[in-house]
């Protein structure tokens, strides 16, 4: 933590370069165009002009799905477009008419509890939302009210064109045109969290022509007319320009402030109100993430349709049976069912009128058996969900101390989908890696500094036994003392402690460190009761840079609006002395560029441009005369590339005074340019000064391996997944990277698909683009094609599969796309290099869309946003390159390796939960509506129900609801540790056994069977005999109550037998659900026969005092048990699934066992497995043997 009081800073031309005001009306022409019509009256009375804004957005926000109006009919709607929901609607409908076998209240109740309960879960969530909605429309912010008064007002007041003043640690209240600040040069400093997660402070500055209005009386008379591009979604693009006392000065993002940022290390602002509410940026950024829905879920329509097809194909024959029994109902005077009285009937038993009798009846069979349906199957899936949240976001294994960040659930609709992952596609920077720059390396003048050994080369060193020595000076069990300052790695006394005066090009290195120290955009933060220098930077490259600087001793310090100072070494005198370097401009780093300049002048009076970039890009800048220690320095760069290291290049150059106000000229008409190809502008005049540089040397930065990174790595492939990482960074940097991490292992042949070959380098150079396009395609095509034929030649061989962000292009496109997909599913693991932000959304897509199975994208950049969204599952890692990531993923987790455990622990529970959840649910609801259709089969199909109207309501709702939700929310078929113990165990997912067809159609059997044991067990024990002691025989309301008791505890006891971690809450819910109906029994019995109808005093009076029903009760129950356990019983012993092994394991005490442990494990390990676990067992033994009896 920072203590003591903070010098001022003065620094204004950091981003905005230099403000000039010649060749602007020329540029100024969009202003007024398509996109462009924004025009905003600053500090108007509501006159005629100042009436315009009024047609523009207030400053109230609404985040809320509904409102009290919508609430009822939207929610309403959303329930019912699931199709199971409209059709319990529909016979809820039908139920108020004759046609209906049971009463309309016992139909409508359930289907009112079950949307209610959903209804009331929205509402909650929604109103959350509405409290915050509130509480931020009603934060206040002092607004000018006339005569340069400024008074507090709520921020859903404000309006265009109103003049705020915004103090320290306040949120901006709208998208503010910044006017001064506390600051004399109107700079202030701004905290972006809220918008993209970067803790680093941005930089804003005002218009010189405005930064002098720094009191309140200063506003009484001001006047501006702001024009602009109207409301957009780029955070990072501003294009406006102001008219201030009858002059035009542009805009820059540089002078936007935008609502939700916090203005922070500055006392005050003052800004005009440009865009309010829903305008702002960050409200046209919430834009609704794509709709995710698991697999499960997609396949649970599609068994609600067949369960569809089922309840009407049997309510048909039913239907066509009962039409064919009515017309033959008289044959003359005689009647065969003349219970039904024909005779005398209407349409529904007339034989006259058999056909429309069918038709009612089918109508009627629909409602009877619509129980087959599980109407409580939506809702309670949603609450199993929810709380499987909770406890991954309570999860202390995946919560990371460092920086107090447990794993977060963002959505619950995916739980299930984590433990079915087929392939990973991973970021490499911040995500496998820290984000945490350490400046480990350097090459100045042809000779290289540093003896630090990486964790690349440590992982090189035990896949060749040798470290290549130019480098690694010292053994590696010895490796040189860690520096305890953050970012400095380096070690090498030759040009440390001042010792570089010494070395052969002093004048070099000084050039060299004087670089770092100048080039960048970093912040100096000074204590003044300790004189410790810290640095807010863009970047922790940048950083690490300026660091670095500092250690070697060249301390940047201070920056002011117009220059940068730095304590040196003075080689001659020995001494430390301060420097000033007057900024003349910056450009900027993008990622187009590929490097950053500063142009300075120094005491001397010489203007310099310093320059450092990736190695593309600068070496072709160099002049002739600047080459000198080219050949060294490439090969420098090279090796730390292969130690995995991440390099720029640095070069200067001296400008003449008539260079550089040539130059300057361009760039500050390419700067007033208001129009969107401003970018491109600045692009071309950099372009021209930007050369003939004279190279300095090479940096080399390490981005180390986050924690326990291989060894998640190594869990996940031996789960068999396939992982891919998607990289910006050198191929050479990313192969290490590779090996270091366990995704590439020894003797892995390598495809590397690429066009760095002659014959395209010749073409480029000829500039003939159709025929660079041709061939680039005819190469990819080849060798795409010729990888294929080399992994189908092997299929016990493991490949990698190499490609960069250029060729990715042309292997991308529609002819080729699914070759390359092909070729990569083909290989034990593939690293997309250079890749660039869009490429990588694609090939997310490619896999998902080709490969139809799972995939999981991971990141924790901005540049993985496609990525994230484009994949069945994103996950977001809350890392140091800020928070867009995490919120535009489904979970987020801290680290990388916390990866193992969300997916073979939770996601594996997840999966097993949900798929026996679901067919549990069909089980039930298809042994009980088969009993209702057994019984109106025996009762001649006549509508008649088996049970009494309550008893169907409530069979979903209370007696068998409460088990299940325990089921999918407790059960463990092996604990965590065995889950990770035996990543084979995963497989069960991915294969989908549990979720399967075959295993669907195998619970509704079990159904279908038991239903058959419980009505015709029940109907053979209970006709015709005596049923009581007074020898009456059992009507139907005693059949109904005897069989409704057989299926409550047929299918709570198939739950028992089904569940295979028993706790207290289960228990209570399973026996307690039978309690509850037996409890039901005696008090809805007990009321007026008005009310219990066929219920009244059943249990009491026929049931409870009659020991048959107790012996029929029991030996039904165990009957209808009998085929699940023993098809159980005979699969676990002689074909058991994964789990079920690990289960018998564990019975025998077998797990602890390490040989027989390894013998489990190998079962999962393939020749083309990566990791290290595979890689000492390819050592030891052949894996194919290891193998041969996998199932």
């Amino acid at each position: 933590m920072r203590t003591g009081r903070k010098k001022r800073i003065h620094f204004s031309k950091i981003y905005s370069f230099k403000c000039v005001k010649g060749g602007f009306q020329d540029d100024h022409l969009q202003i007024g165009g398509p996109g462009f019509s924004r025009v905003v009256f600053c500090n108007e009375s509501d006159g005629s002009e100042a009436s315009l804004r009024r047609n523009y957005a207030t400053n109230y926000v609404r985040t809320t799905k509904y409102t009290a109006l919508t609430f009822l009919p939207k929610s309403l709607f959303e329930q019912f477009r699931r199709p199971a929901n409209f059709y319990f609607l529909v016979t809820g409908i039908l139920s108020f008419t004759s046609l209906a076998p049971y009463s309309a209240v016992s139909s409508i109740i359930p289907l009112f509890i079950v949307i209610g309960a959903t209804m009331i879960k929205e509402g909650i969530e929604d109103w959350q939302r509405k409290q915050q909605d509130i509480e931020m429309n009603n934060r206040k912010v002092k607004v000018h009210q006339g005569g340069g008064t400024f008074v507090q007002t709520e921020w859903r007041h404000l309006k265009v064109g109103d003049l705020v003043k915004v103090e320290k640690d306040e949120f901006f209240p709208a998208d503010l045109l910044l006017l001064s600040s506390s600051y004399e040069d109107g700079v202030c400093y701004v905290e972006t969290m809220n918008l993209d997660g970067e803790t680093n402070l941005k930089l804003k500055q005002a218009l010189e022509a405005t930064s002098l209005l720094t009191e309140e009386q200063n506003f009484k008379d001001f006047k501006g007319v702001v024009k602009c591009e109207d409301p957009n979604a780029n955070l990072y693009g501003f294009v406006g320009s102001m008219e201030f006392k009858e002059k035009q000065y542009p805009l820059s993002p540089q002078q936007l402030l935008l609502r939700d940022s916090k203005l922070r290390n500055t006392d005050y602002i003052y800004g005009a109100v440009i865009f309010t509410g829903h305008d702002t940026k960050v409200m046209q950024n919430s834009t609704a993430a794509p709709s995710k829905r698991s697999r499960i879920e997609k396949k649970m329509d599609k068994i609600i349709y067949f369960l569809f097809g089922v309840l009407f194909l049997i309510a048909f024959v039913g239907s066509v049976y009962f039409g064919i029994a009515t017309k033959d109902d008289l044959e003359g005077s005689r009647v065969k069912r003349w219970y039904l009285r024909p005779d005398e009937a209407d349409i529904f038993f007339d034989p006259a009128r058999a056909a429309i009798a069918a038709v009612y009846h089918f109508l009627t069979a629909s409602l009877l058996y619509s129980y087959l349906i599980p109407i409580s199957l939506y809702v309670s899936i949603e609450v199993v969900k929810v709380l499987q949240s909770i406890f991954i976001n309570q999860d202390v294994h995946m919560y990371h101390e460092e920086t107090d960040k447990p794993a977060h659930a963002r959505t619950s609709n995916l739980n299930e989908e984590l433990g079915q992952v087929y392939t990973i596609l991973s970021d490499k920077t911040g995500t496998l890696t820290c984000n945490s720059m350490e400046f480990i390396k350097c090459s100045v003048a042809g000779t290289a500094y540093g003896y630090g050994v990486t964790e690349v080369e440590r992982a090189m060193a035990k896949r060749k036994g040798t470290v290549n020595g130019k480098y690694v000076e010292t053994p590696l069990s010895d490796s040189p003392k860690r520096s305890s300052v953050k970012g400095f790695n380096f070690d090498d006394d030759r040009i440390m402690n001042g010792n570089w005066v010494n070395e052969k090009h002093a004048d070099v290195i000084q050039k060299f460190c004087r670089l770092l120290a100048v080039c960048h955009t970093a912040i100096p933060d000074i204590d003044e009761n300790t004189g410790n220098v810290t640095y807010e930077a863009e970047s922790p490259d940048e950083a690490a840079f300026v660091i670095a600087a500092r250690e070697l001793g060249f301390e940047f310090f201070k920056r002011t609006q117009t220059s940068v100072s730095i304590n040196e070494l003075n080689p001659v005198s020995g001494k430390t002395v301060e420097r000033t370097y007057k900024l003349l401009n910056v450009l900027e780093f993008n990622s187009t560029r590929k490097r950053m300049s500063v142009i300075v002048r120094d005491e001397e009076g010489k203007v310099l441009l310093l320059c450092k970039g990736a190695d593309s890009v600068m070496f072709e800048r160099l002049a002739k005369s600047g080459r000198e220690y080219e050949e060294k320095t490439r090969e420098h760069v090279n090796e730390y590339a292969d130690a995995g290291l991440r390099t720029l290049i640095l070069g200067y150059r001296e400008l003449s005074e008539d260079e550089y106000k040539v130059f300057d000229e361009k760039f500050s008409e390419a700067k007033t340019s208001v129009s969107t190809d401003r970018e491109s502008l600045i692009d071309n005049v950099t372009k021209e000064v930007e050369k003939d540089l004279i190279l300095l040397g090479a940096t080399a930065v390490e981005d180390k391996l986050q924690q326990g990174v291989p060894e998640c790595i190594d869990k996940l492939a031996q789960a068999g997944l396939k992982i891919w990482v998607l990289t910006g960074d050198k191929m050479e940097t990313a192969i290490n990277i590779g090996y270091a991490c366990s995704l590439l292992r020894q003797g892995m042949k390598h495809i590397t698909i690429t066009l760095d070959t002659p014959q395209i380098t010749a073409l480029e150079k000829l500039g003939e683009k159709d025929a660079i396009a041709m061939a680039s395609r005819e190469t990819v095509l080849r060798q795409i094609t010729n990888g294929k034929a080399q992994v189908a030649k092997s299929s016990s061989e493991a490949f990698a599969l190499i490609i960069d962000g250029k060729t990715l292009a042309y292997a991308l496109q529609t002819d080729i796309k699914q070759l390359f997909l092909e070729l990569a599913i083909g290989c034990a693991s593939v690293i997309c290099c250079r890749s660039s932000p869009k490429q990588k959304a694609l090939v997310t897509r490619l896999v998902k869309e080709g490969t139809k199975k799972t995939t999981l994208a991971i990141g924790d950049g901005a540049n993985d946003v496609g990525m994230l969204q484009e994949a069945d599952i994103g996950i977001g890692i809350s890392g140091v390159e800020g928070m867009q990531a995490v919120m535009s993923s489904d979970i987020a987790i801290a680290q990388f390796r916390f990866l193992e455990r969300l997916l073979l622990v939770h996601g594996h529970w997840c999966y097993r939960r949900i798929a026996t959840m679901i067919c549990y649910f069909f089980y039930k609801n298809v042994t009980f509506g088969f009993t209702v259709f057994f019984y109106e089969a025996y009762a001649s199909f006549s509508g008649q129900p088996a049970y009494n109207d309550w008893f169907l309501s409530l069979y979903n709702v209370f007696f068998t609801s409460l088990p299940v939700i325990a089921l999918g929310v407790f059960d463990q078929d092996v604990s965590a540790r065995y889950c990770l113990k035996f990543p084979l165990l995963y497989q069960e997912g991915i294969q989908n056994v549990l979720f399967s067809w075959r295993r669907i159609i195998g619970w509704m059997l079990n159904g279908v069977c038991g239903a058959i044991i419980i009505f015709f067990f029940c109907t053979s024990a209970l006709n015709p005999q005596g049923f009581n002691k007074e020898g009456k025989i059992a009507d139907y309301q005693i059949l109904g109550a005897t069989m409704y008791t057989c299926v409550v505890w047929v299918v709570n006891c198939q739950m028992a037998l089904a569940i295979s971690y028993f706790t207290y809450i289960q228990h209570v819910f399973i026996w307690g659900g039978i309690a509850l109906w037996y409890l039901f029994l005696l008090a809805y019995g007990a009321m007026p026969p008005s009310i219990s109808t066929t219920a009244y005093k059943v249990f009491v009076e026929s049931l409870a005092p009659t020991p048959s029903f107790y012996i029929i009760t029991f030996f039904v129950v165990i009957s209808a048990l009998v085929p699940y356990f023993t098809y159980n019983a005979i699969e676990m012993r002689f074909f058991p699934m994964y789990h079920e092994m690990i289960q018998w394991m564990r019975h025998e005490g077998q797990a602890e066992d390490p040989e027989f442990c390894n013998m489990v494990r190998q079962r999962s390990i393939r020749p083309t497995t990566v990791g290290y676990t595979a890689r000492s067992l390819v050592k030891t033994n052949p894996l194919e043997d290891s193998n041969s009896n996998h199932r």
